[in-house]
C-alpha cells in the first residue's frame, strides 16, 4: 500500500513539473509552431549595429501600433556583414553604422533603398585641460596637427579596434587620407607611400589601450586614467556627461578641418523577394520622420552634416568644442579593394607592435571534459598564421608573445619569440600535459614581471586562461603587487569550465580590464580577445 501511495505521488509530482515545464515554454513552442507554418512571414526582422541599440523602445513601440511583429539582433558592424553575406534569408532589414560596409557584400544588390537615418562623426576627445595645454581649443585644427602631437610625445590615446569595430576601422580610414593629402579619392599606390606609411606608425604609437567592444572603451576610459579617446561625437557626448556625474574632467571635441569620417546609419531592405516592402517602408519613413530626428538629437546624434535645431544646443555643448555652425568635412571613402589593401597595410606594418603573455591553465582538472585537447585547439589556431589570418587576427612579425602555463604553481615560461615565429609555439603546446591544482595569482604576477620591463614601443596584455577555481596563492598578493608597482597592464581572462567568475571579475576589476566567455567556444573567445590589441 506504501509502495502504491508513493507512485502516485511521484506521478503527481511528475505532471506538475511537465506543466511548469510546459506552461513556461509554451511562448517558444507557440513561436516555433507559427515559424513553421508561416516561414518568415510572421516577423520583419532587422539585423542592427549595436550602436542603434538605445533606439530599440520606440522602434517597437512603433511596430506595435502598426501591427508588425518585429525582432531585432544586433552585432558589430563588421559582423554583419559576414551574417548577410552567409545568411541573408534570415533578415530582412539592416540598420548598419556606414554606407561603406554595404560594398563590401558578396552580393551587391542583396540590401536596396538604403537612405541616411542620421550622421555622426568619428573624432577625437582630449581632456580639456590636455587640450588647452596643447594649444587645441578654440582654434582651427589639421589631423597633422593631431599626428605632430602623438609624435612628440605630448599626447596618447585610446581607440576601438581597426579591424572589429566601424569606430576604429572609418577613423582609421579618415586619418590615412588627410596624411596622403586629402586626395579626391585613396588609391592603391598612395598606400605605398613611405612618408605615409611612417606617419601612420607614428599615429599609432600614440595608442594605450585597444577595445574590440565600442561599448567597453567608455568603461575603459572612465575607469582608467587617460588623456584622449576616439569615439562617435554621439557617444563622447555620452561619456562627458557620465565623467562630469563622476565629478571627473570633461573631454574637448577635435573636428579636424581637413576632413573627419562620418556614419550616415543607412537604413536598408534585405531584398530576398519576401515581400515585405509595405512594412520596411512603413519603419524607414518613422526612423526619417520629424519626430524621429528629434528624438535623435537628444541623443547626440546629427540629422545632417550642419547644425541641430536651436532647442538641442544645450545636447551639444560648446563649451565642448562642439560648434553646430560649422559644416562636417567628411572624406570620401576608398573602393572595396582599396579598403581591404589598407586593413591589410595595418595588420602587417601600422598596428603599434602588442607583446603578448598567454597564462595557460595545465592543472588536473583540464584532463576532464577535454579541456586541454580544446585549449591546444584553439591556440594552434590563433598562432598559426595561415589560419589566424582568416580572422585577422595574426601576429605581425614585430609583436612579442610569451606563454607561462600554471598548475599549483607557475610551470613552464617559453621564451619570447616574435610573431614571424609563432609556429614555434605550435610544438610547445603539442606537448603540454595537464596535473595537480590550481594557482591563477601567482602566474599573473610572473606575466606582469616580464610586462612591466616591456618598452613604451609595444601594448602590454596578459591573456589568462583558466576552467578551475583557484585553490592556491591569493588575490591579496597580486592585487599588492599591481598596485605597488603602479600597472597599467590588463589581465583579460577566458572563462572555461568550472572557472570561478568571481575571482576572474576581481583580477578585471583591479586592472581596467574584462571577461571572456569561452565556455561555449575557446577558439571563438580567444579571436575576441585578439581584437584588444
Amino acid at each position: 500500500m506504501s509502495n502504491k501511495k508513493n507512485n502516485i505521488t511521484g506521478a503527481i509530482i511528475l505532471v506538475v513539473i511537465i506543466l511548469i515545464v510546459f506552461t513556461s515554454l509554451k511562448p517558444l513552442i507557440k513561436e516555433g509552431i507559427e515559424t513553421i507554418l508561416n516561414g518568415d512571414e510572421k516577423y520583419f526582422r532587422i539585423i542592427s549595429s549595436n550602436a542603434n541599440s538605445f533606439f530599440e523602445e520606440d522602434l517597437i513601440e512603433f511596430a506595435k501600433k502598426e501591427k508588425i511583429d518585429l525582432k531585432i539582433e544586433y552585432s558589430d558592424d563588421l559582423e554583419i556583414i559576414d551574417k548577410l553575406n552567409d545568411e541573408s534569408n534570415h533578415y530582412d532589414a539592416v540598420w548598419i553604422s556606414n554606407s561603406i560596409w554595404l560594398y563590401m557584400l558578396n552580393n551587391p544588390y542583396l540590401v536596396t533603398n538604403s537612405k541616411s537615418i542620421a550622421v555622426t562623426p568619428v573624432i577625437m576627445g582630449v581632456k580639456k585641460s590636455k587640450a588647452e595645454e596643447l594649444g587645441f581649443a578654440g582654434k582651427d585644427i589639421y589631423n597633422k596637427d593631431i599626428l605632430n602631437t602623438i609624435k612628440s610625445g605630448k599626447l596618447k590615446y585610446v581607440m576601438n579596434s581597426v579591424t572589429k569595430t566601424n569606430t576604429g576601422a572609418t577613423a582609421y580610414l579618415a586619418f590615412l587620407n588627410s596624411l596622403a593629402g586629402s586626395p579626391e579619392v585613396l588609391k592603391s599606390e598612395m598606400l605605398k607611400n613611405p612618408t605615409l606609411i611612417n606617419d601612420m606608425k607614428e599615429f599609432f604609437k600614440g595608442v594605450e589601450r585597444v577595445s574590440g567592444d565600442e561599448t567597453y572603451l567608455d568603461e575603459m576610459f572612465i575607469n582608467g586614467d587617460y588623456e584622449a579617446v576616439i569615439n562617435y561625437e554621439s557617444t563622447l557626448i555620452e561619456l562627458n556627461n557620465k565623467l562630469i556625474n563622476s565629478g571627473k574632467e570633461p573631454l574637448y571635441l577635435l573636428y579636424p578641418v581637413d576632413g573627419v569620417a562620418i556614419n550616415d546609419m543607412p537604413f536598408g531592405y534585405v531584398n530576398r523577394n519576401q515581400n515585405k516592402e509595405e512594412n520596411f517602408n512603413k519603419i524607414q519613413k518613422y526612423l526619417r520622420s520629424n519626430k524621429t530626428a528629434k528624438k535623435l538629437e537628444e541623443k547626440g546624434l546629427r540629422t545632417w552634416f550642419g547644425g541641430v535645431k536651436e532647442q538641442n544646443n544645450s545636447i551639444f555643448k560648446k563649451e565642448w568644442g562642439i560648434d553646430t555652425t560649422k559644416y562636417l568635412m567628411p572624406f570620401k571613402y576608398p573602393s572595396k579593394t582599396v579598403m581591404n589593401e589598407a586593413f591589410d597595410l595595418y595588420l602587417e606594418a601600422l598596428r603599434k607592435p602588442t607583446h603578448t603573455v598567454f597564462v595557460l591553465d595545465t592543472s588536473g582538472s583540464m584532463n576532464s571534459n577535454n579541456g586541454l585537447i580544446e585549449l591546444k585547439e584553439a591556440m594552434n589556431t590563433i598562432l598559426n598564421k595561415d589560419t589566424a589570418r582568416q580572422d585577422n587576427i595574426q601576429f605581425s612579425d614585430k609583436d612579442k608573445i610569451t606563454i607561462i602555463t600554471f598548475n599549483s604553481n607557475v610551470n613552464l615560461t617559453s621564451d619570447t619569440k616574435t610573431g614571424a615565429e609563432s609556429d614555434y609555439f605550435i610544438n610547445f603546446i603539442e606537448h603540454l600535459y595537464a596535473n595537480g591544482n590550481t594557482n591563477i595569482y601567482d602566474p599573473s604576477i610572473a606575466a606582469l614581471e616580464i610586462l612591466k620591463n616591456e618598452s613604451d614601443e609595444y601594448m602590454r596584455m596578459e591573456i589568462l586562461m583558466t576552467d578551475g577555481h583557484s585553490n592556491n596563492g591569493s588575490f591579496s598578493s597580486l592585487s599588492s603587487y599591481y598596485t605597488s608597482e603602479k600597472l597599467d597592464i590588463p589581465i583579460y581572462s577566458i572563462t572555461f569550465g568550472n572557472s570561478s567568475d568571481y575571482q576572474l571579475e576581481q583580477i578585471a576589476e583591479l586592472t581596467n580590464a574584462k571577461i571572456f566567455d569561452g565556455k561555449s567556444g575557446l577558439v571563438e573567445a580567444f579571436k575576441e580577445v585578439r581584437s584588444y590589441s
